[in-house]
């Protein structure tokens, strides 16, 4: 039999003496413990969510990686069929778009906008958009025809006090001077990535091709990959860069040839605030951990001084030191599992709330999205119980050397 543990486990179900000092510090030391996971399970969860979300965005108005002219400004590069074949072919890329971009001028009687018109065709994947279209429709670009048709983001058409059918002339400044189209709001989107939502608009690629006079049939601003795991972007990415190199050889007009960057380094402003939010994670677990280990070492102490008679009861009877502190140790234990308990429901029970309700509003404006979004990772919150239960136990091996200083003769007089 564990001596220790038996003991532990008859003081721990002790109901007997309801005004002892021990049963509410008990109860504090567990609401410590208990507040403190089920923060640090909503931070995780939180931060998990943010950067997921935010992630799968970007990615979604764009690509894994991004395809462009090597020189880095705006202009065309050379971007032909069997390139994109050549791409296709490559371990690990899922789907190659391409798009070409136009810069003009959106203009109604009352306002006018500059806005960068991206045209894409058959090709291109519309989920994203779709997913976050509010009015019309997000389909029917072509690369073989004009259809006129135009999808504006919900920034856009406020400013422009548009809407789905409305007319639109749009203008484009060239060294051949002003060109003019005239096209028909199909649908309008909102991602809250503002800086997206405020530059782009999407209409064929056939337009923006025309517009730009780019007579070669392989010309495009550029193209955007989708791999099949976000995982080994970077070793997609090199194999991208490397095809890349192939296809540069052949390439007759330097200006024209073409370099890949992977979504983070296209996108660095957001990549960056999202890495932020690790640094705010560890503090804040940090901080619950400490908070949840002075609880404990401050409960066990004062558990110790009410339980001197025992303590000296049990020496007296021939109980080692070790055996005494491995007691009160088992004893912690139970308090911090029933605490670890109740902050998961706590915890976890906040973050199915928050999933399915939408509890918390945020500023889109700010935080690109409406609500909070919260992501439950099962095996991250099972190592933080393991990191809690084993820190807190840890901290007091030291407190619990204070048995050592209570003398048996002495303590069977102390109250």
């Amino acid at each position: 039999m564990n001596l220790p543990l038996f003991i532990a486990r008859k003081i721990y179900t002790d109901k007997g003496d309801r005004h002892k000092v021990s049963r509410p510090v008990m109860h504090i030391a567990t609401a410590g413990v208990a507040i403190g996971l089920a923060v640090m399970i909503i931070t995780v969860s939180v931060v998990f969510g943010f950067k997921h979300t935010i992630r799968d965005k970007v990615i979604g108005f764009g690509s894994h990686v991004l395809v462009d002219n090597l020189l880095g400004y705006s202009s065309a590069c050379n971007i032909s069929d069997s390139t994109v074949q050549a791409l296709t072919a490559l371990n690990g890329v899922e789907h190659v778009q391409r798009y070409a971009n136009v810069q003009g001028i959106l203009k109604t009687d009352s306002d006018f906008l500059g806005i960068v018109f991206k045209g894409i065709g058959e090709d291109y994947r519309m989920q994203f958009l779709k997913q976050h279209l509010i009015e019309g429709k997000a389909d029917g670009f072509s690369s073989k025809e004009s259809t006129n048709g135009l999808l504006i983001s919900k920034l856009t058409a406020d400013k422009l006090r548009l809407k789905t059918g409305d007319r639109v002339f749009a203008y484009f400044i060239s060294d051949d001077g002003v060109k003019a189209r005239r096209f028909t709001v199909t649908g309008i989107y909102q991602t809250n990535l503002t800086q997206y939502d405020q530059n782009f608009c999407f209409t064929d690629i056939y337009t923006t091709r025309r517009i730009n006079a780019w007579q070669d049939t392989d010309l495009y601003s550029g193209a955007e990959i989708t791999v099949k795991d976000f995982e080994q972007l970077n070793t997609t990415t090199i194999s991208i860069i490397q095809t890349l190199k192939d296809v540069n050889i052949n390439i007759t007009e330097p200006e024209q040839q073409l370099q890949a960057k992977p979504v983070q380094e296209a996108n660095p402003q957001i990549f960056n605030w999202l890495e932020l939010l690790d640094l705010n994670v560890w503090i804040i677990l940090v901080l619950m951990v400490c908070v949840a280990g002075f609880t404990m070492i401050s409960g066990l102490l004062i558990i110790i001084l009410e339980r001197t008679q025992m303590i000296g009861t049990l020496k007296a009877l021939g109980a080692r030191n070790t055996t005494v502190r491995r007691t009160f140790l088992w004893f912690a234990t139970f308090i911090i599992s029933q605490g670890l308990i109740a902050g998961n429901i706590i915890g976890i029970g906040i973050v199915v709330a928050q999933q399915h309700f939408g509890l918390i509003k945020l500023d889109p404006a700010t935080y690109y999205v409406h609500e909070a979004p919260m992501e439950l990772n099962i095996p991250v919150i099972i190592i933080i119980n393991v990191a809690t239960l084993l820190i807190s136990v840890f901290v007091l091996i030291a407190p619990s050397y204070l048995i050592s200083f209570i003398h048996p003769a002495r303590s069977m007089k102390y109250e």
